[in-house]
């Protein structure tokens, strides 16, 4: 059963905020970032500056310059990230696969079974405790406190790929990205059945109705956010089929909710019904080997394989790939066998 922890926590959108201000009516002129760092709360003038700087404060929908002065009636939008937290964060010296480290950024592989950030029984062995170790070998960056700034994250028994942000100015900026939705990022996925075509599936992602522990998909905005994933057919195999998705938004389990609602779901998520045999044949020889799979791949069959963004100081366009975990490799190869030998 998966813990609550995981429904607190992945949605992406938690890890900023996103301010809407209406100026009153008898605001005199100031200075735009003045007027903000005496409105939004635990805003420092770095912050607010940053923010700026970084394109995520908007004027009646346009970009400004700190040095703008607010108007009586003006709509001001702000984008900045990590929320203030209110819990300690202890730094643990946790192994981290990095694929990549600057002064602004690092990509980090997560691994399978690690939890991304402390939370309600899980205050210790997860990625931001490690991150925390990292960080305080490296000497003071401005904007950095010491804890490490996510403006992204994947479920617990997910592997793959995550940008953390080194800086005030690096978050704010990849921030910005997230909320766009101009970041790409593309999942790897094992699921059961046969899927066609490519597609994509979309609606509004909500806790069930039926368990409050499970996201569900619904038609109408009353009842959650707004999601969108594509897919794309990679390999067929039988009674199970490995695909690609790319992500429009980052709801909680929106991969998993997604393709259990279109009748697809990840094999092996015991969340999502994916972890008992949903297609295939009633032979004992069929049965084993499905439990051979589900043995040799002890958690969902999701994988953040890619991850596409614009770097916050260079503004150069970059593209990280990671390799599929064994776990998963393992089992796939597996699939293929069984596919070649049942041709």
């Amino acid at each position: 059963m998966v813990d609550d922890l995981e429904l607190q926590e992945s949605d992406e959108q938690d890890l900023f905020e996103h301010l809407r201000i209406v100026v009153d009516k008898g605001q005199t002129l100031l200075r735009i970032d003045k007027f903000l760092i005496n409105r939004v709360e635990n805003a420092s003038r770095n912050r607010i500056q940053n923010a700026i700087a970084a394109g995520t404060v908007l004027v009646n929908g346009q970009q400004v310059k700190a040095s703008y002065k607010v108007k009586p009636q003006d709509v001001i939008s702000v984008v900045l990230p990590h929320p203030p937290r209110d819990t300690e964060i202890y730094p643990e010296n946790i192994p981290l696969d990095i694929y990549y480290e600057d002064d602004d950024l690092l990509i980090v592989n997560k691994p399978a079974g690690m939890v991304v950030h402390p939370g309600y029984n899980n205050y210790a062995g997860t990625l931001v405790n490690a991150l925390v170790y990292h960080f305080s070998k490296f000497p003071h960056l401005p904007g950095n406190d010491g804890r490490p700034g996510l403006v992204h994250r994947i479920d617990k028994d997910t592997s793959g790929l995550l940008v953390i942000g080194k800086s005030e100015w690096a978050l704010t900026y990849l921030a910005k990205q997230f909320f766009d939705h101009s970041i790409t990022r593309k999942y790897i996925a094992l699921v059961w059945g046969d899927l066609s075509e490519d597609g994509t599936v979309s609606g509004y992602i909500g806790r069930s109705m039926k368990d409050r522990k499970v996201m569900a998909v619904y038609d109408t905005p009353d009842k959650g956010k707004w999601s969108v994933t594509h897919y794309r057919v990679l390999e067929r195999l039988n009674y199970v089929t490995l695909i690609e998705c790319q992500l429009e938004t980052g709801r909680t389990h929106q991969i998993r909710a997604h393709l259990q609602s279109i009748g697809h779901p990840l094999f092996n998520d015991a969340v999502y019904g994916g972890d008992r045999i949903l297609k295939g044949t009633v032979f004992s020889k069929y049965k084993q080997f499905v439990e051979n799979c589900f043995t040799l791949l002890p958690r969902q069959a999701l994988h953040a394989q890619s991850l596409g963004f614009q770097h916050p100081t260079s503004k150069k366009q970059l593209e990280f790939t990671s390799p599929l975990p064994t776990d998963f490799s393992s089992c796939l190869e597996k699939w293929r066998g069984y596919a070649m030998n049942n041709e």
